[in-house]
């Protein structure tokens, strides 16, 4: 919970997803106070009518007790179990035969010795995925690069091998529409997922995986072939963490590449 969350608690609001808050200079006003949320504006009142009441409420001390509130909430946010996130590109394909579709063509020589390197990174870094959902393609076969990427993955780390994995059609079409991925991803873990299953991980192809991962964690993300970006939020359930965090709320932990 944010500042603007404890006030819609004191004011009695409803609180629905992430809250922002901020003090907007108007022409006419001397000054107003708006609070909003995702969805709707749910407060805005110019300051030069407010009542004795209102003073009282947006007065500092109110304000220090928000702050208060938002450590406590801070707190508790903090004992939840962690969610973790793994977005990662499948490795480089081979362009050697130009006659394949684009859902047949295989890893190349580089990309499947990529994908031996990030599956160890992985596994140095203790990310091993519970759940795993891969991208296949629109024709309901598996995209051979994504399948080829999580086989070398497996072979190289067995623990990849005790993860439920799905199959999504649907990962390989969104990959290419503008800003669509972040929303489709979230309703596809929740949707697979459940609450004891700490780690998934989506793999997929660009555009959409660097602007999901994007999305998700306010920063700037380039995911190049075998790069991953490593999200974390915490709640008891997915959709818990994936509403607190909202957009923009995920931390980076960080970009694995198959550096040596």
């Amino acid at each position: 919970m944010n500042v603007s969350s404890a006030f819609c608690h004191m004011l009695n609001l409803p609180i629905s997803g992430k809250q922002y808050f901020r003090f907007c200079r108007f022409p006419s006003f001397r000054s107003s106070v708006m609070i909003t949320n995702a969805n709707s504006l749910l407060l805005t009142r110019p300051l030069a009518t407010e009542t004795a009441t209102e003073r009282h409420v947006f007065s500092s001390a109110t304000v220090r007790e928000a702050e208060k509130v938002e450590k406590e909430a801070s707190t508790e946010l903090g004992s939840l179990a962690p969610r973790r996130l793994i977005l990662l590109r499948h490795a480089k394909s081979s362009w050697a035969d130009r006659s394949l579709r684009d859902h047949d063509r295989p890893l190349s020589k580089s990309g499947r010795a990529d994908a031996i390197k990030i599956s160890h990174k992985f596994k140095e870094l203790g990310w091993i995925p519970e759940l795993i959902l891969l991208s296949c393609s629109i024709w309901g076969s598996d995209a051979v690069r994504t399948r080829e990427t999580l086989q070398i993955m497996q072979e190289q780390v067995k623990s990849f091998l005790e993860a439920e994995i799905y199959l999504i059609s649907s990962f390989y079409s969104i990959a290419a529409m503008d800003g669509q991925t972040a929303e489709h991803l979230q309703k596809a873990i929740c949707k697979y997922s459940r609450d004891e299953i700490g780690t998934v991980m989506c793999m997929g192809h660009n555009k959409g995986w660097e602007e999901a991962a994007s999305m998700f964690s306010g920063a700037s993300v380039e995911l190049k072939t075998s790069n991953a970006a490593l999200l974390e939020a915490r709640g008891r359930t997915w959709e818990e963490a994936f509403a607190f965090a909202g957009l923009g709320g995920w931390k980076l932990q960080c970009i694995v590449k198959p550096i040596s």
